[in-house]
C-alpha cells in the first residue's frame, strides 16, 4: 500500500520544482553562504507541491479513489518525508567534498558539518508538525498553512546561523574528526525530535483530516 502510494503521488501528484528543491544539496559547494537555505528551499518545494494539489485537486480526487482519508494523508506525508530525506542523502557527498575542494571556513554561517545535518533535520521537524496539521485541518488552505510552519523553522535557522559566530558556540562550526564527534548528540537530538515531529504531524494531521467534508 505504502509503495502504490507513493508511486502514485510521483507519477501523478508531484509538480516538478518539488524535484528541483530537492535537488538543492550540492549548494554546500558554494564557498560563502548560508547552508541552512538548502533545508529551506526544501520547505519551499513542498509548499509549491501542495499549490499544486489545490490547483489540480488531487486530494479531492485522492478521496474518490478506494482509499482511506488517512491513507490520503499518508501519501502526502510520505512524499514530505522521502524529499526532505532525499535533501540531505544528496547534500552529505557534497559536504564530504567541499571539505577537499574549499580551505577556507564559511564566514556567513554554519559549516555543512554533523551539527548542521542534526540542527536541519529540527527544522524539518518544525515546519512539518505545524505545516502539515494545519493544512489538513482543510485540505486547500496551503498558504496560511506554509506561512505559519515556514516562520519558526526561518527563526531556527537564523539563530543557527548566527550563532557559530560567537566564540562559546563555536564547536557547533567544526569540521574536524574529534569536533564532529562532539557533535554528534546534536544529530541524535535532531533525528528523534524529526521521528516524533513526524509521528505526531501523522497522527494529528488523520485526526483533523477525517473531519473535513469536501
Amino acid at each position: 500500500m505504502i509503495s502504490n502510494l507513493l508511486y502514485k503521488e510521483i507519477r501523478l501528484a508531484a509538480h516538478p520544482n518539488l524535484f528541483v528543491f530537492t535537488l538543492m544539496g550540492p549548494l554546500v559547494l558554494i564557498p560563502g553562504y548560508p547552508y541552512t537555505m538548502v533545508f529551506l528551499f526544501s520547505l519551499i518545494g513542498n509548499f509549491v507541491n501542495l499549490m499544486y494539489t489545490r490547483e489540480t485537486n488531487d486530494i479531492y480526487y485522492s478521496t474518490l479513489l478506494p482509499l482511506k482519508k488517512a491513507e490520503v494523508v499518508l501519501g502526502k506525508w510520505l512524499v514530505l518525508l522521502v524529499s526532505q530525506l532525499l535533501t540531505i542523502l544528496i547534500s552529505i557527498p557534497f559536504a564530504f567534498l567541499r571539505l577537499q575542494l574549499v580551505s577556507q571556513p564559511n564566514p556567513v554561517g554554519i559549516e555543512a558539518n554533523t551539527a548542521f545535518y542534526g540542527f536541519g533535520l529540527m527544522i524539518f521537524a518544525c515546519f512539518n508538525l505545524i505545516f502539515l496539521t494545519t493544512y489538513f485541518k482543510t485540505g486547500y488552505k496551503v498558504g496560511a498553512s506554509f506561512l505559519k510552519g515556514l516562520f519558526p523553522a526561518t527563526l531556527l535557522a537564523i539563530i543557527l546561523e548566527v550563532i557559530v559566530h560567537f566564540p562559546a558556540f563555536k564547536w557547533l562550526d567544526s569540521v574536524t574528526f574529534n569536533g564532529q564527534m562532539q557533535q554528534l548528540p546534536i544529530l541524535a537530538a535532531g533525528i528523534l525530535i524529526y521521528i516524533v515531529a513526524m509521528w505526531a504531524a501523522y497522527k494529528i494531521s488523520v485526526q483533523r483530516f477525517t473531519q473535513v467534508n469536501l
